[in-house]
Formats: C-alpha cells, sequence, structure tokens
C-alpha cells in the first residue's frame, strides 16, 4: 500500500511541477538563485520524502553552501536517490541518462530545471552532454552525477564512469563525494517497491570532503576518480560496514572517456 501512495504522489507532484517549470521557460521567467527553477525540484522533492515517510538527515551540508565550481558525485541503489539528492544539493544541476528524457512531464521538466541527458550510446552526443553539464558548472550550478552510471542492488561501490571526472578536470571543479545510506528499502536498483518494514525510517546523507581538479589535466582524471572512490568506500565501510568490492575502481566506458577526436577535451572555461 505505500508503494501504491508514494508512486501516486510522485505522479501528482511531477504532473504539478514539470508542466510549471515548462510554462516559466515558455514565458521567458529568468533564471536567478531561488527562483523558480530553483525551487520547483525541491518542492517535488519534498513531497516524494514526505509520502516515503522516511525521515531525511543531511550531514555536512554546509561543504555545498555559497557559490563555486562543483562536481557532486553519489552512490546510486535506488530511484529514491534522486529527490534525495535534489534536497541536498542547493543550485541542482544534474548528468542524467537518455531514458529519463521520454518520461512524460518529467523528462522535459526536469531539462528545464538544469539536468543534461545523455546518451551512452553516441560518444559524440556524451561529449556534447558533458560541454553542457560544463556551462552549468561555469554558471556555479552544482552538477550532479551518479559516476556508477545505472543503479546497484547494495551498498557496495561499483566501478565509477570517467565522465565526471572529465567534466571536473575540464571545468576545473572540485568533486564532492556523497555517500547515501538508507534508500535501498525505497526501490533496490530498478525496483519501485517500497520495504513495508522501512516506513518511519532513515535516509542518510553525507557530503565528504571536496577532492580538488583545479590545476589538474586530462591525464589526472583516473587519478582523481579513483580518489574519489576510495573516500566513499572507505566511508560505507567505517561507518556502514559496507565491505569493498575486490574489483577496479573504474570501468572502461570509451564514450565519456575522450571526446569523438580521442584528443583530451577542452571545454571552455570562464
Amino acid at each position: 500500500m505505500r508503494t501504491v501512495w508514494l508512486l501516486l504522489v510522485v505522479a501528482v507532484a511531477t504532473l504539478t511541477m514539470g508542466p510549471l517549470v515548462i510554462l516559466a521557460d515558455l514565458l521567458g521567467v529568468p533564471r536567478r538563485p531561488g527562483g523558480i527553477y530553483d525551487w520547483a525540484p525541491r518542492v517535488w522533492a519534498r513531497a516524494i520524502v514526505w509520502a516515503s515517510g522516511v525521515e531525511l538527515r543531511i550531514h555536512g551540508a554546509e561543504a555545498l553552501a555559497g557559490s563555486g565550481r562543483r562536481v557532486v558525485v553519489a552512490n546510486h541503489v535506488s530511484w529514491f536517490d534522486i529527490p534525495v539528492m535534489v534536497l541536498t544539493v542547493p543550485r541542482f544541476a544534474a548528468v542524467a541518462k537518455q531514458e529519463l528524457s521520454r518520461i512524460w512531464f518529467f523528462g522535459r521538466g526536469a531539462a528545464k530545471v538544469g539536468v543534461v541527458y545523455i546518451d551512452r550510446d553516441n560518444r559524440k552526443a556524451a561529449f556534447e552532454a558533458y560541454e553542457a553539464a560544463a556551462g552549468a558548472v561555469r554558471e556555479q550550478r552544482n552538477v550532479v552525477v551518479f559516476p556508477e552510471g545505472t543503479r546497484g542492488h547494495e551498498y557496495a561501490l561499483r566501478p565509477f564512469k570517467k565522465g565526471p571526472f572529465v567534466l571536473a578536470v575540464a571545468a576545473q571543479s572540485d568533486v564532492v563525494p556523497v555517500v547515501i545510506h538508507g534508500t535501498l528499502p525505497l526501490g533496490r536498483g530498478k525496483d519501485w517497491r517500497v520495504d513495508p518494514s522501512h516506513v518511519q525510517g532513515v535516509v542518510d546523507v553525507h557530503v565528504l570532503p571536496a577532492v580538488s581538479a583545479d590545476g589538474a589535466t586530462y591525464a589526472d582524471r583516473n587519478a582523481i576518480a579513483s580518489r574519489v572512490h576510495a573516500r566513499m568506500a572507505e566511508f560505507l565501510h567505517t561507518h556502514y560496514a559496507v565491505p569493498p568490492r575486490d574489483a577496479p575502481t573504474l570501468s572502461d566506458d570509451a564514450s565519456h572517456a575522450t571526446p569523438p577526436s580521442k584528443a583530451a577535451p577542452t571545454l571552455t572555461t570562464t
């Protein structure tokens, strides 16, 4: 019953906030901090967290306060991670898989508030998506990426895609690791069903110290990714007894590694 209720609230919130931001864009409402493109997704996310019945606890949010160039990377085990990150990260923007753009009203509405869709099967389009995300970083927005690529079935970190770290190097931004714990019962992997035993449960979000890509070059992307992966894996192990995987920290993902020319990216920064 909780799953039905939660999905109903998701649908109502999406069908309310989605058309609202689309209309605002059509009317030429300007983008400004705290404006409709910032508060509409937060209203959407608050409604979903409220309907879930869980308590959301955010630790270390001060690391995301104020302006700055940031790429925010988080572990990903549930669809519920999305509203959680919307409420955690101010001046929210994101890179998301192309499939989400096809969801009625959600896809177009999310694009209007700063979500950039990436086609993993199209190398040229993938690089262009990261070009657009770099623009959001230059606008002092916090760009959220789930570097594991897809939702997992357990908290142990899977290998990271390289794209988020190519973006951070190109934008000369900080990479802010975020560990989410408690969302697994709220739709494990691709399952939307909520575990009834987790109602009135707790979701904890931990914002960890940033890893700087300022002064880094394209050749440093793997080292930065490995540092971030190690920092998150160590936190999960220390605080939640999640054993690290015996697997590489990076995955081979050609569409995210280099632009179509196979040269190092030269995204414009200001």
